[in-house]
């Protein structure tokens, strides 16, 4: 069974730095694309960024380039994503997701992911 498992959520200043951490744990992950999604209250999930496990190749949302980094350690099972220049717009819970598809894309849509954690609080703060 696939477990995922957030943390390093909490409060931070506009402008400050969050860096999230996914842990995988029940499959072997290397055919996975592993995501980063969040939720606003009253509003959809939306993608943030994505990464193919076995290449590392990296996707972001255009609202989140240059500011979040997605990245992964084999060793460990673990994904990460490094939030720098947060704005107060972007207070969500934040997921971590993986999908199991083989493609020839990664998805940025929140239907073709299969596993999801229990999600993690981020609040920015003007």
């Amino acid at each position: 069974q696939v477990q995922l498992v957030e943390s390093g959520g909490g409060l931070v200043q506009a402008g400050g730095s969050l860096r999230l951490s996914c842990a995988a744990s029940g499959s072997t992950f290397s055919s996975y694309d592993m995501g980063w999604f969040r939720q606003a209250p009253g509003k959809e999930r939306e993608f943030v960024a994505a990464i193919r496990w076995s290449s590392g190749n990296r996707y972001y949302a255009d609202s989140v380039k240059g500011r979040f980094t997605i990245s992964r350690d084999n060793a460990k099972n673990a994904m990460y994503l490094q939030m720098n220049s947060l704005k107060p717009e972007e207070t969500a819970v934040y997921y971590c997701a993986a999908d199991r598809r083989i493609s020839a894309t990664v998805s940025t849509s929140s239907r073709d992911y299969d596993y999801w954690g229990q999600g993690t609080q981020v609040t920015v703060s003007s």
